[in-house]
């Protein structure tokens, strides 16, 4: 019987001595990664005073509106007066979980490797992982490049 715990305190040794070297490793390569995709990054404070081009508007002297001028038919509507349906909605299309995740999410982003190495055998189109904070680094931020390095920076960003 006593050889049987003399086995179990081992397998416990191994198994936490390969979670701490998977632990330092992962930490290491996080760390890695900031160094590296870092530099040049954008100041993602300029999101806080964005405002979005709209039409510039003509009306004539009695308010009607003679002419709008725009390179893109916008129009500006704040969150808080969009309908709660409207933004649960595209939450709920676009990001889940974006109420408990801090940018990226981890686990869908796990998800995604998973099935896109599913669809690589298959020749099946890949699925992506980004939440609305990604996109919207990406967007405001970044190129449109495809790459896993502006992928990683986008993640920085979030």
């Amino acid at each position: 019987m006593n050889w049987i715990w003399r086995v179990v305190f081992r397998t416990l040794k191994l198994l936490i001595g390969l979670t701490v070297v998977c632990g330092l490793a992962g930490a290491g390569l996080f760390i890695w990664g900031l160094y590296k995709f870092s530099p040049g990054l954008p100041d993602h404070k300029q999101l806080a005073s964005y405002e979005p081009p709209v039409a510039t508007r003509v009306h004539a002297g009695d308010g009607t509106l003679v002419a709008e001028y725009a390179t893109e038919r916008r129009v500006f509507v704040p969150v808080g007066a969009m309908p709660r349906t409207v933004v649960q909605a595209f939450i709920s299309a676009e990001d889940k979980t974006f109420y408990t995740h801090m940018g990226i999410d981890p686990m869908g982003v796990a998800r995604a490797v998973l099935t896109n190495v599913a669809n690589l055998g298959k020749g099946r189109r890949l699925v992506g992982a980004s939440t609305i904070t990604q996109q919207v680094a990406k967007n405001f931020l970044l190129t449109n490049e495809v790459s896993y390095r502006r992928k990683i920076r986008e993640a920085i960003l979030a």
